[in-house]
């Protein structure tokens, strides 16, 4: 029978994976409902009270945007704008969701921090560039300057700033669900993307308002050209600069809390990386009239190249780390021989959840991909735990997930066992190559 000591502990360098019995013991976590460990906090950081103050806050932001825009528009332009920018969300949410299947986040996070970007990052963009450009005009009484300053130098380092904020706050709050570089990536691709969305409505919708003004109509009209500038040819632009913030706090998130100084700097380099991206966009046009292609064609279409490759290769080594440090746990019985191998692999893990769908149905089929998630969640906490990140209640979080994995492993781990032999992850002994009623070919 496993035992752990009840009182909770740091992280040691390298911890000793307990053993797994008949009825283990899991004593290192209090008696909560349904098993979701919690450490205590204070008031000022109840869950409730948070997100009381967050959802006030950000739906304050949204009415006061709302009219803001709306005003600025006119009804019609401002549903026009909202129309034709919506259709790339679902798309750029979905490719960052992808990068996430490793070890998937929270959607409160994602839906969080979509709605600062649309809401709070967006309001604090449109005031403070307003006032900052109108302030340089009077300043220098060259209006025509002063825009040009305010798209290049004003506009990059408030629009950032603002969206930096959102992963600032995940990643102080949220800290458990905040793990890596992909986890800064996601949650920057969700920040922007909200943000995008909402000054895409506003410029559409002013579009849509000058050439019902003028007269434009068709592919000469302002409304087209905007539409392909900023919808089909770049919906990617402000997440790829907020994502090199989003790298700054994955990288300080794999920093040992030791080094409490790089961990504070670390995001920097990366919030100055996406403002000074964001100033050569904006400023493209000042390279003369195909400034803007030369700058889309030389410097962006490479760079979210580059950040492409980069996210997916972290994705795989996220799978490399899954598959170096569940073994432990499958040599102290908690894990079948074959498991690692099948949750190191998205193929197998897809395979097991449709072959247990088929057999038993879609709550069978949820109860394979919760094992997986905790498992997944287990071999990154365990990673953090040997690079000295895993906080003081690593004994406590480890025996919660373990108490997970002991509930589901009668469904689950036959299925991933199977998925292992039959994507040729592993070759088993004779004992592993029947699953019993899991089997689809069996009559």
């Amino acid at each position: 029978m496993s035992h752990w000591p009840t009182q909770q502990r740091p992280a040691a360098p390298h911890p000793v994976v307990p053993a797994c019995g008949e009825q283990p013991v899991f004593d290192a976590v209090p008696e909560r409902a349904h098993w979701r460990y919690k450490p205590r906090r204070a008031f000022w950081r109840s869950k409730a009270l948070r997100a009381g103050a967050v959802f006030t806050l950000l739906a304050l932001c949204g009415l006061v945007l709302l009219a803001l825009v709306r005003e600025e528009t006119g009804t019609e332009g401002f549903l026009v704008g909202l129309g034709l920018a919506v259709l790339p969300v679902p798309l750029l949410m979905a490719a960052f969701r992808w990068l996430d299947r490793v070890e998937p986040g929270p959607w409160r996070n994602l839906i969080f921090a979509f709605a600062w970007g649309a809401c709070a990052a967006a309001l604090v963009a449109i005031i403070a560039n307003s006032f900052a450009t109108q302030w340089i005009a009077t300043a220098t009484a060259d209006p025509a300057s002063a825009d040009t300053i305010g798209a290049t130098v004003i506009a990059p380092v408030v629009e950032e700033s603002a969206k930096a904020a959102a992963i600032l706050l995940l990643f102080l709050f949220r800290r458990q669900d905040f793990t890596g570089l992909v986890d800064g990536v996601v949650v920057a691709g969700f920040t922007a993307t909200g943000f995008a969305f909402t000054e895409n409505i506003l410029y559409l919708g002013t579009a849509f308002g000058e050439d019902q003004e003028f007269g434009h109509s068709g592919f000469a009209s302002v409304t087209a050209a905007t539409f392909f500038v900023r919808i089909v040819m770049s919906p990617f632009a402000h997440p790829l600069f907020t994502v090199l913030t989003g790298i700054g706090f994955g990288i300080a998130a794999n920093t040992p809390h030791r080094r409490r100084f790089l961990r504070t700097v670390l995001p920097l380099p990366g919030l100055a990386l996406a403002m000074g991206m964001h100033a050569l966009w904006n400023g493209s046009g000042v390279f003369g009239p195909w400034g803007f292609y030369a700058v889309y064609g030389a410097f962006m279409v490479p760079a979210f190249g580059l950040l492409t490759w980069l996210a997916i290769w972290t994705r795989q080594r996220e799978l490399r780390t899954v598959a170096a440090h569940l073994p432990a746990y499958a040599a102290a019985g908690w894990l079948s021989a074959a498991e690692p191998f099948a949750l190191s692999s998205m193929r197998a893990r897809t395979m097991a959840r449709d072959l247990v769908g088929r057999a038993h149905g879609s709550a069978a089929a949820r109860t394979v991909s919760e094992y997986e998630a905790f498992a997944t969640s287990l071999a990154f906490l365990r990673h953090r735990a040997h690079r000295g990140t895993a906080g003081p209640d690593f004994v406590a979080r480890e025996q919660e997930l373990l108490h997970h994995l002991w509930q589901r492993k009668h469904v689950a781990s036959p299925a991933l066992t199977y998925a292992a032999r039959a994507t040729g992850r592993v070759r088993l002994p004779p004992p592993y190559l029947d699953y019993g009623s899991y089997n689809p070919y069996r009559g």
